[in-house]
């Protein structure tokens, strides 16, 4: 059972934010390099299966859990980044990844955030009347973080970026951001 573990402990009060935006590998760099961000994982939402895996995803979309400070960044901001960082209006996928796996959604916890994103979603929306964005607002379920090879797989295909940083351990480049 791969369901996403607490964040660890902190000095002050972290929150979590989920999106599915396209292939998980683009999202996590997106939002891994904004400050504020504490951690990015990689995993599986908004399905019905349980322990879903990359080759077995069932009804999931790939998704990315964002756990960030909002003294430092606000879930406004995220949204922000989540509309500029993909095409909304494009139907189960984002440009050359195709598939139900690839859908735009906005997993809320809470009232709050899905008054906030329903309102995102609408300022997006009247941007252009020609066509429907379709991202889907949704509460979070489950969060099944992805196998360890797709942690930070953008990063870890730059090994002069690995080695900026210190050539962490495997374990510890998968928990960070």
């Amino acid at each position: 059972d791969r369901k996403s573990e607490p964040p660890p402990a902190q000095s002050y009060p972290l929150k979590i934010a989920v999106f599915a935006l396209g292939s998980f590998w683009r999202s996590e760099a997106v939002f891994g390099c904004l400050n504020g961000v504490v951690r990015t994982t990689v995993g599986y939402a908004g399905g019905s299966k349980p322990n879903p895996e990359y080759r077995s995803l069932g009804d999931h979309a790939e998704s990315v859990q964002i756990e960030y400070d909002p003294k430092v960044i606000s879930y406004r901001h995220l949204l922000e980044v989540f509309w500029s960082s993909h095409d909304s209006r494009q139907v189960f996928g984002q440009g050359p990844d195709v598939g139900n796996q690839y859908r735009s959604i906005i997993f809320t916890n809470g009232t709050s955030e899905s008054r906030l994103a329903s309102i995102s979603k609408e300022r997006e929306q009247a941007k252009s009347k020609s066509s429907i964005v379709t991202t889907q607002i949704q509460p979070l379920e489950t969060f099944y973080p992805a196998e360890p090879e797709h942690q930070k797989f953008e990063l870890k295909r730059k090994p002069f970026l690995l080695h900026l940083i210190g050539n962490l351990p495997e374990e510890e480049l998968e928990r960070s951001t």
